[in-house]
């Protein structure tokens, strides 16, 4: 089944793609070109039949192969435990911020166990490693902001110490969206000295400013309390 999905794979693969998808993940170089949808209506066939074959397989060659498995595990429909079992065996394999985004986006059955899969994301959170820190707050970021959570999910935030651009943009994202669908205690917390890196702070507050639902009076309030020191975009 292996050789057949990578021969599946590329035939799919177009090199104006490849190039413009490669150009957008500049730490991986093993793109073959093919086009979200496409990887979607595979996934979707493979949980028809022995996805399991699929995802037990050693590694992937491809970023498409990656983002396959991924899809898979959204797509599913086992148990809780099993589909956490799987999601742990998979985060290992995300390297890049395309695969841990595209992933989280596809597991919307968290929404039905909020709960347990709250406590299985902790330890993502506190981790060493980079993705894994992306992982648990884009999971956060999708599934979490509302008032329930939103103050657990700030101390959360507030609490991740790693020098990766992408743990720290991930972090800066999720506060963005905090401020728009909570704003209330998201500026509560933010005016409340932060322990924030200057960094992750500023581009939280770059990405508030930047966004369609703020209004221009919050903007300048916003760009007020920006910390001095230079920024990366």
């Amino acid at each position: 089944m292996d050789k057949t999905i990578k021969r599946q794979l590329a035939e799919l693969a177009d090199e104006e793609y490849r190039r413009f998808s490669a150009a957008l993940i500049p730490n991986i170089d093993n793109v073959l070109g093919v086009r979200l949808p496409q990887l979607r209506k595979l996934a979707k066939q493979l949980v028809k039949e022995d996805w399991r074959a699929y995802v037990r397989q050693e590694g992937n060659d491809s970023f498409e192969e990656t983002m396959l498995e991924g899809m898979i595990i959204g797509y599913i429909k086992t148990d809780t435990e099993e589909w956490l079992r799987l999601i742990a065996d998979f985060v290992p394999k995300i390297d890049n911020w395309s695969v841990c985004d595209s992933f989280c986006t596809g597991l919307k059955v968290a929404a039905s166990d909020k709960e347990r899969v709250w406590a299985f994301l902790q330890p993502y959170l506190a981790s060493p490693r980079e993705y894994d820190i992306r992982f648990g707050v884009v999971m956060l970021l999708m599934y979490y902001i509302e008032p329930d959570y939103i103050v657990e999910v700030l101390r959360l935030l507030d609490g991740i110490r790693h020098d990766g651009y992408y743990a720290k943009m991930a972090v800066a994202w999720a506060l963005s969206i905090c401020f728009v669908k909570l704003p209330g205690p998201t500026l509560a917390y933010l005016e409340g000295r932060p322990a924030l890196d200057d960094f992750t702070y500023n581009k939280a507050l770059q990405k508030m400013t930047e966004s369609l639902q703020v209004d221009p009076q919050t903007k300048q309030r916003l760009r007020a309390m920006k910390r001095p020191g230079p920024g990366r975009r």
